[in-house]
């Protein structure tokens, strides 16, 4: 399903960011919005199907080339959609599977649903509720090691695996073809814990903030290992633009659970919005070396280079984010045609412009976009 950029928010839970950001040599000053699925901030619990969404505004550009605001939202229609994991079991040589193997999907309440692969390996799980899951593949038990791989599902966008069996040691324990975060399947957590994240839940949807981060609190002092909540109770101080107490709740969740993807993803945007981008590029290359093809990573990972300069690498992950996520990533193409600009590549400057309003025509980036096309012809 593709982003309409002129959808209302009037329904969506929302906080403008006000940034000023140097990234290279031109210079002009203007408000700039830029619409983007927030495939972040990702809460952990289970029923925390609610996202916390950002957006970011006023830019003084000194010196620089807009490094455009992003407005983060998820169209209600995709959220209804559900999110969909498909993906490949392949061999130890990389020849797809052709054989079945059991596919069970998993969360920190127990084994969702299960699928069998087809005759080259291919499987998938849609409709799903957005949450972080473990896809667990058995295979042949006497050849291959049960194969596990933590994934998170957002609405209306796929998340596509490539799973590689190992071959089965004679003495060894199975294996798995990704770090799986202890912290985030926590049995350990008190009941009371739980029911004060439960009513967290409850009062986020019902677009009461401060309710549901007093109940995030009373979680966390009842049991302060609780990562899920720590989580969450940082995604909620981000929404009312905390982001010192905000980024001190990411950072307590790391260190409960350093193998935890979505803290270190939020603590990068944090790290982002507070223009730390020298942090935030080291903690964003950690987050994907734990998720590889979260597209909204490798773009936050693009924005933090952008703002250390280092274009080459922001270009590469820029387009990768928009190759991963498509039209809802849109924005990487507006970045992408200041960078070709500081470059002086005006051609791909125009290039990029022109694909950036191909994916988003009605976008609040389309104004400047289409004035630089117009500049650059």
């Amino acid at each position: 399903m593709s982003f309409n950029p002129s959808q209302s928010i009037s329904d969506i839970h929302k906080i403008v960011i006000k940034s000023r950001i140097s990234v290279a040599k031109y210079r002009w000053t203007k408000k700039v919005e830029a619409p983007i699925v927030l495939k972040c901030l990702r809460p952990h619990g289970t029923s925390f199907a609610d996202r916390v969404f950002v957006k970011s505004g006023l830019l003084n550009l000194k010196n620089s080339l807009v490094l455009a605001g992003i407005l983060f939202l998820i169209p209600a229609a995709a959220a209804a959609q559900g999110g969909r994991i498909s993906g490949n079991v392949v061999l130890p040589s990389g020849a797809f599977l052709n054989e079945r193997a059991r596919i069970s999907l998993q969360t920190d309440r127990g084994v969702k649903s299960s699928v069998y692969t087809d005759n080259q390996g291919h499987f998938e799980f849609s409709g799903l509720t957005p949450n972080v899951y473990q896809v667990v593949v058995e295979a042949d038990g006497d050849r291959f090691e049960i194969a596990k791989v933590s994934v998170e599902v957002f609405p209306g966008a796929p998340s596509i695996l490539r799973i590689n069996l190992k071959e089965k040691k004679p003495d060894g324990p199975n294996g798995s073809t990704s770090a799986v975060s202890t912290g985030e399947l926590d049995s350990a957590i008190p009941a009371q814990a739980k029911r004060e994240f439960e009513r967290a839940s409850d009062a986020s949807k019902s677009g009461r903030t401060d309710d549901a981060i007093g109940h995030l609190r009373n979680a966390i002092v009842l049991y302060p290992a609780y990562l899920m909540a720590h989580n969450d109770l940082g995604a909620q101080l981000l929404a009312q633009g905390k982001l010192d107490e905000a980024a001190a709740e990411f950072r307590r969740a790391i260190q409960i659970d350093a193998k935890a993807f979505n803290p270190s993803l939020n603590l990068g945007i944090v790290l982002v919005q507070q223009h730390n981008f020298s942090d935030a590029s080291k903690t964003l290359k950690a987050a994907l070396a734990l998720q590889p093809n979260s597209a909204a990573a490798i773009l936050y990972y693009g924005l933090a280079l952008e703002g250390i300069n280092d274009l080459n690498g922001a270009e590469q992950q820029l387009k990768t984010a928009h190759d991963l996520g498509g039209p809802p990533y849109a924005v990487a193409l507006f970045h992408l045609g200041q960078i070709y600009l500081s470059k002086g590549e005006r051609a791909e400057a125009r290039r990029a412009f022109e694909n950036y309003l191909r994916d988003a025509p009605t976008g609040p980036n389309a104004d400047q976009a289409r004035k630089m096309v117009g500049i650059l012809r």
